[in-house]
């Protein structure tokens, strides 16, 4: 404890000891000076021998921690010696740069910098001294004489703009000195962001770079000198003080100018007043027009026109402005394109006098020809009116005799000339219908047609005929009606399925209807021979046959070309298929009647499983998205889909309840404008429609939505939308009730 020592433990040794010997000391002497009894002297005695072994004690340490200190000192002065060679050293280093080089610390302030920084500027060397800030060295060098500005930059901005790239942590740039001198400066801010300046003359450097620039130019002189030369133009170039600064031997050539009169510095007016006499001005260019154009003082628009020398040269010039207000003019000779372009105009005028001469000689031998035809119209018509009178009569004739014969043979005789005669008559009245139908003065007459009725006629027709050549004949039964006319489509149809009886040996022929988007289509499917590729072309060639075998009385080959010809009227497209040895397939397209719409929509639903037709469909699309309304809606429509599109529930509730229609299927989205969900708007428009085919749409895929859609026992189709998926949604309920169902099973049966 402090109460028990004598010394203080915080005084140096030297302190401690000194003070144990003044103790025994003082102890001694009273030792010596009180003659007390023994006991008293004992202690005082054991006490002064402690205090000397204490003394001893730190005596000792005393020595030890000398030695420490001495050699402490030893390593520290060792430890001075480097670091001053060292700096010596670095002093040396940075003076043998060849660059100035300086040394600010991150406080901005000098640091040490070598003999050559701010070589260049005797004016600024005494002031650079360690502890130099940055700013006053910026402002020392802005303010310096050796300094080289430009005319518009004053020192205090060229401080301010060095300072403010002080801030980068790398900055390279060049200044330029008086005497044509120039020091780039590169500097670099360290991690510890101390910042090093060096500074490089490149004087020798820009001064080459300005010997090779020049060297650059006249090269480029001399290169744009040669290719003004090489080029077929004539080319003359102005200075801003329209003065000649350049031309080539072409433009004294083209404008005949002797090259003593033309030469660099010649004034523009001069070179002017030289050409204009000899030149003539075309496309409303006069030479005040040129003049003006030279004198304008805003900038010129190209400018281009052309001119003539003498009865032949054409020269096309165009002049434009340089980005110095000089200009350019060139001048190309265009002489011969020019004269290609009036031979050629006036082989154009003998060309057009010839045509209109050979349209006047067309026109008549037109004009005739409809003469002709007319006449041979007229007379087949008379012909035909005049051999069916005798034709009749002799019908009525054999009828009469037909009921006396009494033999077989008597009577086949009679069978024969009564076909004969039918034969006459059928040649007669496709020489008619040939006959209107080219004279081009048909009329046409179209109004609603029911095909059951004219196929019910036809089958009643053709099918005592089928069944004597052991041919089964089927018609299949439709609702349909078409916009046509009635007489040319059943002159079509009766020409077709009588080809089809006609060639077929054996097997079938089949007459159905099948729809195609707006209109329905007829086909007549026969299993005959077929007809050979070769023969495409030519089966609608009026007295053409393709078995040639066929005698008279099996047709002379007029009723493909009467259907052609009847089908081009009506504007029906006419389309046919055949594989020989398999058979033959022709096919009619007539316009769907409009008021059936609504009947062709239902009868999809109700029937059979045929194949994928949408026309008719009726589909009520609600979503807020104008984009996907739009996109979906365009789909749908490709697909022959009625699209009624609305943007809200209310929308579709009020749209149904005005137009009284009700859609074959739904489309909602589920995340509607003013937090409107989609269930909730199935649920509304099923109260008014029924449960129709519904699908919810939607870009989410959350179990609330999930859980709501199968409450109500609605699919999703999410979004983006496969057109497949909802093709795969809308088929089902476009199947159905279509009347060519049976005729695809007919088909492959036969």
């Amino acid at each position: 404890m402090p109460g028990h020592m004598l010394t203080d433990p915080s005084d140096s040794l030297e302190r401690q000891n000194e003070k144990l010997r003044q103790i025994s000391e003082v102890l001694m002497r009273r030792v010596e000076q009180n003659n007390d009894d023994g006991g008293a002297a004992y202690a005082l005695f054991q006490r002064a021998v402690m205090l000397e072994d204490q003394v001893r004690e730190r005596t000792g340490d005393l020595e030890h921690a000398l030695d420490l200190l001495n050699e402490s000192n030893a390593r520290l002065a060792e430890a001075s010696r480097e670091t001053e060679k060292a700096r010596a050293d670095l002093a040396n280093a940075i003076e043998t740069i060849q660059e100035g080089f300086a040394l600010f610390d991150d406080q901005d302030r000098l640091v040490l910098c070598n003999s050559r920084f701010g070589m260049h500027m005797p004016d600024i060397v005494p002031g650079l001294k360690p502890g130099l800030t940055f700013h006053d060295y910026v402002d020392a060098v802005s303010q310096s004489d050796f300094l080289h500005l430009p005319d518009e930059q004053t020192p205090k901005g060229w401080a301010e703009q060095r300072i403010k790239r002080h801030r980068e942590d790398h900055v390279m740039f060049n200044v330029a000195m008086t005497g044509d001198r120039w020091v780039q400066v590169s500097e670099h801010r360290m991690a510890g962001g101390q910042t090093v300046i060096m500074q490089t003359d490149v004087s020798d450097i820009i001064r080459m770079e300005r010997i090779e620039r020049s060297k650059i130019l006249d090269d480029q002189a001399r290169l744009i000198r040669a290719t003004l030369e090489h080029i077929n133009q004539g080319v003359c170039i102005f200075d801003a003080g329209r003065r000649l600064v350049g031309f080539n031997q072409r433009l004294a050539t083209l404008l005949s100018l002797p090259l003593t009169q033309i030469r660099t510095g010649l004034d523009f007016d001069l070179i002017f007043l030289r050409m204009e006499r000899e030149l003539t001005f075309s496309d409303g260019t006069t030479p005040q027009t040129i003049l003006d154009w030279v004198n304008r003082t805003q900038p010129r628009p190209p400018l281009r026109f052309e001119i003539r020398r003498g009865e032949t040269q054409t020269l096309d010039v165009f002049a434009q402005e340089m980005p110095d207000k000089g200009f350019v003019i060139s001048f190309s000779d265009v002489s011969v394109e020019r004269q290609a372009a009036r031979a050629l105009h006036d082989a154009n005028e003998r060309l057009e006098h010839r045509v209109a001469e050979r349209t006047l000689e067309l026109e008549d031998a037109l004009a005739a020809a409809e003469r002709a035809n007319a006449a041979r119209s007229r007379f087949i018509a008379a012909a035909s009116h005049d051999l069916l009178q005798p034709l009749s009569a002799a019908k009525l004739f054999l009828a009469a005799i037909e009921e006396e014969v009494s033999s077989d043979r008597q009577r086949d005789t009679v069978g024969k000339a009564q076909n004969a005669l039918a034969s006459v008559e059928d040649i007669i009245e496709a020489l008619l219908d040939i006959s209107k139908l080219e004279s081009g003065h048909v009329s046409v007459e179209l109004s609603q047609v029911s095909l059951d009725v004219v196929l019910r006629q036809l089958h009643d027709e053709f099918a005592p005929i089928a069944a004597l050549k052991g041919v089964t004949l089927r018609f299949v039964p439709t609702s349909l009606q078409v916009e046509t006319d009635a007489r040319y489509l059943r002159r079509i149809l009766q020409n077709l399925i009588a080809n089809a009886v006609r060639y077929t040996i054996k097997g079938r022929v089949l007459v159905g209807v099948r729809r195609r988007r707006r209109n329905v289509r007829v086909e007549v499917w026969d299993t005959g021979p077929g007809i050979p590729e070769s023969e495409h072309e030519n089966i609608f060639r009026e007295f053409h046959r393709v078995d040639t075998r066929a005698s008279a009385s099996e047709g002379l080959g007029l009723g493909l070309a009467i259907v052609e010809r009847a089908c081009a009227l009506l504007n029906h497209p006419l389309s046919f298929s055949s594989q020989v040895g398999l058979g033959t397939t022709f096919g009619v397209s007539v316009p769907a009647a409009r008021t059936q719409v609504a009947q062709f929509r239902r009868a999809e639903r109700v029937g059979s499983d045929a194949g994928w037709s949408s026309e008719g469909l009726v589909v009520l699309l609600v979503e807020n998205d104008q984009d996907i309304r739009r996109a979906l809606g365009l789909v749908l429509e490709a697909w022959d889909v009625q699209v009624l599109d609305v943007g809200s529930g209310n929308e579709a509730a009020a749209l149904i309840a005005e137009t009284q229609l009700m859609p074959d299927a739904l489309l909602v989205d589920f995340q509607l404008d003013h937090g409107e969900v989609g269930t909730d708007v199935v649920r509304r428009l099923h109260a008014l429609t029924g449960p129709i085919p519904t699908r919810i749409i939607s870009a989410g895929r959350t179990d609330t939505m999930n859980a709501a859609c199968a409450a109500i026992g609605v699919d999703v189709l999410f979004k983006p939308l496969d057109p497949g998926d909802l093709r795969h949604f809308l088929e089902p309920i476009a199947r159905g009730g279509s009347d060519h169902a049976p005729l695809l099973a007919d088909v492959k049966s036969v």
